[in-house]
């Protein structure tokens, strides 16, 4: 009884523990240990080298087994001991149905000034959306003029950084009051306002719905999504589904489209950091996930930005930084808010 009482206790506790996603890491250190361990053999094989080097190469292939060996029983015990319970979690209360489905929208914008208008007139036109509200990033263009004159709120966010925009928008949105759905967008015509009847058909099982943009129909040929990126972004979404494992799925840790519940975004807003920058969604999913919102991946269409890229997007060595980023964070830790 007492060595059961103990194991119990050591699931308890080591519930919320990213086990798979520690296993996994660390079987795939422990392959590419062996792989280098080949390699250098191939080296010393042609270049005639003797001791010590033919010990520390037997070294490298027999020691790389360790971490994949560990990895490996890491990861099973997250699937065959804690996974149930898990997903028993994820699924323990139910949700209320949304019966008030109107819309505030909020858009991000930065030097838009060419697109900013169309995006706003695009929501507003949608039945369902009762406000547009844009957050200028504080823009050396017109973005906030053409913004007013199409019909949007503005205000602006003179920190600068796509995460200090973001969490103006959230927090306008939250000001605004009478309405129990929040939506965040880009005002770059990258999103369409089409897409929101998808994103309200999953929000009564769901506090927060992300659109993905991983679905090739549904993606224009050309966009400033590169296959790079595409497969970047797939990759990070699998990283915070092995971590928050039984949650959901996760395809898209990148995309802003995003409709939200008005509670569980009050819930979130304290625990973000608004000073990560272009890897915030990454931050604000993981976050989520972590204070047990549920997420649902919804869909979306995906088209040509309008004007020139400012964020992540702008070339893919500046995307490989940025998923770097988005790596770190949920492998080690989100930085923490200056003065926390």
């Amino acid at each position: 009884m007492r060595n059961r009482s103990r194991l119990t206790a050591f699931l308890t506790g080591a519930r919320d523990i990213p086990l798979f996603l520690f296993g996994i890491l660390l079987m795939l250190f422990g392959m590419a240990v062996y792989f280098f361990g080949l390699f250098f053999s191939i080296v010393r094989i042609g270049l005639h080298l003797g001791e010590p080097f033919r010990a520390w190469n037997e070294a490298l292939v027999w020691y790389s087994g360790v971490p994949s060996t560990f990895g490996l029983v890491l990861a099973a015990m997250d699937l065959f001991l804690l996974l149930p319970g898990k997903r028993r979690r994820s699924h323990y209360s139910p949700l209320t149905e949304v019966t008030d489905r109107r819309l505030v929208v909020t858009l991000t914008a930065y030097n838009d000034e060419e697109s900013i208008a169309d995006a706003v007139v695009d929501f507003s036109n949608h039945p369902l959306v009762e406000r547009v509200i844009v957050v200028d990033n504080n823009s050396r263009d017109n973005t906030a003029d053409a913004a007013r004159t199409a019909g949007a709120i503005v205000a602006t966010e003179m920190q600068p950084g796509y995460g200090w925009c973001v969490y103006r928008c959230y927090h306008e949105a939250l000001a605004a009051g009478g309405h129990e759905l929040i939506v965040l967008s880009e005002g770059d015509m990258t999103f369409r306002a089409k897409d929101l009847d998808k994103l309200i058909a999953y929000i009564d099982h769901a506090d927060i719905v992300n659109g993905t943009r991983i679905v090739e129909q549904l993606r224009e040929y050309s966009t400033q999504l590169s296959t790079f990126m595409y497969y970047g972004n797939f990759f990070v979404g699998k990283l915070l589904e092995l971590k928050h494992l039984g949650r959901g799925t996760f395809t898209d840790v990148g995309t802003t489209y995003k409709l939200v519940r008005r509670d569980s975004l009050e819930r979130l807003l304290p625990l973000l950091n608004p000073e990560i920058n272009l890897e915030f969604n990454a931050h604000f999913l993981d976050t989520a996930l972590a204070s047990g919102e549920r997420v649902v991946e919804c869909p979306i269409t995906f088209h040509p930005r309008v004007g020139m890229s400012k964020g992540g997007n702008v070339d893919n060595l500046r995307a490989l930084r940025v998923g770097l980023r988005m790596v770190s964070g949920l492998c080690v830790g989100w930085p923490k808010r200056n003065g926390q």
